[in-house]
């Protein structure tokens, strides 16, 4: 009994102290069941607050927390996109000013749109995905996927915004990009009227929601299963609707984009 008081040891013993740490057991067991269907559920790569958003029951991020970390709960890591180093501007093509700044969400729906590049890897093979990004929603608002990279399929995500109202004065941001400083790229932005912004060079967090977007989507999507492009489109479809429609984010009060875009205009 080193270091432990006689009552602090016959108290642990006691009959109570034991039906309370059973107890206390009993509902770790509980909780664990309900993180690790919704920890399954996204395919595990959720975190805590992940977690929380889905969960009905109510429970603290600091209970969810201690109990992933009890049984061992980890949420898969992201690898870096290795792509972004290829995507450098030609010296002939037009670099545009930061009128973005990082000031991404300004609390009105399409008034800022990011957009962006990214590779997926599948079958030996690569798929491009271009989108188009609301800076206050995190809707993704547009997208096309291409089994190469001709600057076709970015100006068709840009065409897909003839489906919206835009806002007067809305800014499309992008970084660097030999698509971005196109002129075919320019005069498909400058006929919607929105103006064209672009990130500092070699800077990713100048378009970090973008950024954060290809990582979560990477993370859930498992892209080794498809064999055409046409399965790396579906694939895509599903993660699209699931995105804006049922995927909770801290940052939007706890609500999908399309639910906080909505909760914007009502405003």
């Amino acid at each position: 009994m080193a270091e432990v008081s006689r009552s602090g040891y016959y108290n642990y013993h006691s009959e109570k102290s034991k039906k309370n740490r059973m107890k206390k057991e009993q509902n770790d067991k509980k909780r664990f069941k309900l993180i690790k269907e919704v920890f399954e559920v996204g395919k595990k790569k959720y975190g805590a607050k992940q977690i929380k958003m889905h969960l009905k029951e109510n429970m603290n991020l600091k209970s969810i927390r201690r109990i992933m970390s009890k049984y061992g709960l980890v949420c898969k890591i992201r690898r870096q996109d290795p792509y972004k180093q290829m995507l450098k501007a030609d010296q002939n093509h037009r670099v545009h000013k930061n009128h973005l700044n990082r000031n991404f969400d300004q609390q009105s729906p399409y008034k800022v749109l990011l957009t962006d590049i990214t590779y997926i890897r599948y079958n030996n093979r690569f798929a491009y995905l271009s989108t188009i990004l609301d800076g206050s929603t995190k809707e993704l608002v547009a997208y096309k996927v291409s089994n190469n990279l001709k600057i076709d399929f970015v100006l068709d995500t840009v065409k897909e915004l003839d489906n919206i109202n835009l806002p007067e004065n809305a800014i499309i941001h992008s970084d660097q990009g030999s698509h971005y400083t196109s002129p075919k790229f320019s005069k498909e932005v400058r006929s919607r009227n929105l103006l064209q912004s672009m990130s500092r060079r070699g800077n990713c967090w100048d378009n970090a929601p973008i950024e954060s977007f290809f990582g979560h989507m990477k993370d859930y999507i498992d892209f080794s299963e498809c064999k055409t492009l046409k399965d790396v489109e579906l694939k895509i479809d599903d993660y699209m609707y699931y995105y804006n429609h049922q995927r909770y984010q801290w940052k939007l009060n706890k609500l999908t984009p399309i639910e906080f875009r909505n909760q914007l205009k009502a405003a």
